[in-house]
């Protein structure tokens, strides 16, 4: 029988994260969002618990092993904070963990040493692009290969950071062989465009990305000539965001909940209608399974077996779940909850996000 109960490392790691997510995240986010401005104090601090370096195996430098089960728990616990800080202090990962995965030798000698820096990581990946119907097996962006030399051509969209990273991780459409692949470009070859501006994650510069005729040695392809399994990079994208999901319907949920517990009117508590009861019973219920689905997912990762169907599913899942819990906890509040002085309308913003948030975290 599998057991998800968090080893004595891992539920000293939910606890650390968890201190700082109330402490210290949910004191400034009302603030970082109503400014569309990170508290880089906040992410500073938040990257030096160490959460990307001690995914670097110790044999690349790092102190600890990559586990998307871990990640899981430490993701959550994150996004219980807030989504935007969260995803800002988890942006390097993007970067570093294919290469953790699947670079080569001097790929791994060359770049992982910028992660273990105690300043944030200046890397980031762009893999979203502008579009109605965005379809990360059929990419848009197209890269030419000839000879010893690699052209990229496209757009890219909700690239996190883009602006201060000096490396891109950017994935691509090999025009010979139909394939996803991924490529490190340099800042100078990309052309950044100016931040967007979006409905939620306002705390988080995203930014629109050229890649214009962008060359690059064959030697930047993630993976060298091998390459990489990019539905293995994809699969953990999805457990990520999913367990971001879980984080953010976990602090709307309890939110709302205690707001219930504590509102009278007519001499009792909204919490003991039943319209608010059996709301508020559901919305536990669907984040119990999204955070179940989602260590399975994240579990077959780890075991080095094939999560295509349980990271899907648990992405799809957190799509609809992250929505359904932040909108339930605004009906909870009533008028508060549209009021945005409340954080019950900045959770509903993060949560509709989630089906375009491709790319935006790895575990």
């Amino acid at each position: 029988m599998v057991s998800f109960t968090p080893t004595e490392e891992q539920q000293l790691l939910i606890d650390t994260i968890n201190r700082y997510a109330t402490s210290d995240i949910r004191a400034v986010a009302h603030e970082a969002d109503e400014a569309s401005e990170p508290a880089l104090d906040v992410v500073a601090k938040g990257w030096q618990l160490g959460l990307v370096p001690s995914s670097i195996p110790e044999e690349l430098g790092g102190f600890g092993e990559l586990s998307a089960v871990t990640n899981a728990l430490a993701y959550e616990e994150l996004a219980y904070g807030d989504l935007a800080t969260a995803m800002h202090v988890l942006t390097p990962a993007l970067f570093a963990y294919p290469v953790v995965l699947f670079g080569t030798a001097e790929q791994r000698q060359e770049l992982l040493p910028l992660f273990l820096d105690e300043g944030l990581a200046p890397a980031t990946a762009a893999l979203l692009e502008p579009g109605v119907f965005f379809d990360p097996n059929e990419l848009a962006t197209t890269a030419r290969v000839d000879g010893d030399t690699v052209t990229i051509n496209g757009v890219k969209a909700y690239v996190p950071l883009a602006a201060e990273s000096q490396h891109i991780l950017v994935y691509a459409r090999n025009t010979s062989t139909g394939s996803t692949e991924a490529y490190i470009v340099p800042k100078e070859g990309a052309q950044i465009e100016k931040r967007e501006v979006l409905m939620g994650l306002r705390a988080l510069p995203t930014y629109r990305v050229n890649f214009s005729n962008v060359q690059v040695p064959a030697s930047a392809r993630l993976g060298g000539v091998v390459g990489a399994d990019f539905n293995t990079l994809l699969n953990r994208q999805r457990v990520a965001l999913s367990a971001l999901a879980v984080g953010v319907a976990r602090a709307a949920f309890e939110y709302a909940r205690d707001y219930a517990k504590g509102r009278v009117q007519f001499g009792e508590p909204i919490a003991t209608k039943q319209a608010i009861a059996f709301m508020l019973a559901e919305m536990a219920i669907e984040i119990d399974a999204l955070r179940l689905m989602t260590w399975e997912a994240a579990w077959k990762l780890d075991r080095g077996e094939d999560a295509t169907r349980e990271a899907y599913l648990a992405k799809q899942y957190a799509d609809k779940i992250a929505l359904f819990v932040t909108d339930g906890a605004v009906q909870t509040l009533g008028g508060y909850g549209f009021i945005r002085e409340y954080p019950a309308e900045r959770w509903l913003r993060n949560g509709r996000g989630f089906p375009t948030f491709h790319g935006l975290a790895i575990s």
